[in-house]
């Protein structure tokens, strides 16, 4: 008994771990790195609205990584549509020209960001319009491409 409850248990929680995306497919591969992006800017938000407390060296680490991480999900977007659970709306790969417009967008102000961070010490209210410019970056995209 002790032996099918164990099978039964591991089975369930390999199942409930497996969101059933290949992580080496591109789709798994821009899955994870959106979401190291949405932590990153996550903390960072956090550290300029209060709620957690403001450090400049590691919202200057967040900055470059978010820089980093801004230029590579868009090498995973494949010539054509992939099968899966997506959220990219069929757009992405009708109008590929605004698509990589934006993503431009959001490479150019990440680096705007690291470059005011490289300005120390640095100071909570002189990096809000920056991240601003980076969190409607994201939203623009979203808003075309994305699908809520």
């Amino acid at each position: 008994m002790f032996k099918r409850l164990t099978v039964v248990l591991l089975a369930a929680l390999a199942l409930s771990a497996c969101d059933g995306v290949d992580p080496n497919s591109p789709l798994g591969q821009r899955k994870a790195i959106f979401k190291q992006m949405l932590k990153t800017s996550e903390d960072m938000g956090g550290m300029l609205r209060g709620r957690l407390p403001f450090d400049g060296g590691k919202f200057a680490e967040g900055a470059a990584k978010l820089d980093t991480l801004a230029h590579e999900p868009w090498q995973h977007f494949p010539q054509v549509r992939d099968e899966g659970d997506s959220s990219a709306r069929a757009e992405v790969w009708e109008r590929q020209a605004r698509f990589q417009d934006l993503a431009r967008q959001l490479e150019g102000v990440t680096g705007e960001l690291v470059g005011v961070t490289r300005n120390q010490p640095l100071d909570a209210a002189g990096l809000k319009a920056p991240m601003d410019k980076v969190e409607a970056a994201c939203k623009a995209c979203h808003s075309e491409f994305r699908n809520h």
